[in-house]
């Protein structure tokens, strides 16, 4: 257990943060990922041991959202994550590509969003990433050309690099 954290702290870290995007938060759930990974090891049936802590990392970033606006989470109201981009800060270092990229991906339905950052961005399988969402492949494979269609459509927009932020 001691390995998996050491071989993919900053993987679990980067992902919830992406979801989050705030770093305080994102240490709280890296750490009780792995803390219930621990805690619930003779659950983990083998396979990625990757996925396993990233499935955690995201029912704890999905319970921090409902324990902080459960009406707004059920209802979909409100994105999943506050923003999907950097901070201001960050931002200037971005080109303007990566900008828009980010931004359009903000704008995303949660589901859309949640399986572009695991399958485009962290670069997770369709199996990994069916076990991580705890969907079937068919439905992974379905969201993703759906979202990637919607991400197109934002980008076509093109009107991000002037927005507040």
């Amino acid at each position: 257990m001691n390995d998996w954290y050491h071989t993919y702290n900053n993987d679990v870290y980067n992902y919830v943060f992406l979801l989050i995007r705030d770093h305080e938060q994102a240490k709280d759930i890296l750490q009780d990922t792995f803390l219930r990974a621990y805690n619930n090891y003779e659950s983990f049936q083998g396979g990625l041991p990757k996925a396993w802590l990233f499935r955690i990392a995201r029912n704890l970033a999905i319970d921090h959202f409902r324990k902080r606006k459960p009406i707004a989470y059920f209802l979909d109201s409100i994105p999943f994550v506050q923003t999907i981009y950097p901070t201001p800060e960050q931002m200037t270092l971005l080109n303007e590509s990566e900008q828009e990229l980010y931004i359009a991906l903000s704008k995303l339905k949660r589901l859309y969003r949640e399986v572009i950052i695991l399958r485009k961005i962290k670069e997770f399988s369709i199996k990994e990433t069916s076990t991580i969402l705890g969907w079937s492949e068919s439905k992974v494979k379905v969201n993703l050309y759906r979202g990637i269609q919607a991400l197109k459509k934002e980008l076509e927009k093109g009107d991000y690099i002037h927005e507040p932020f």
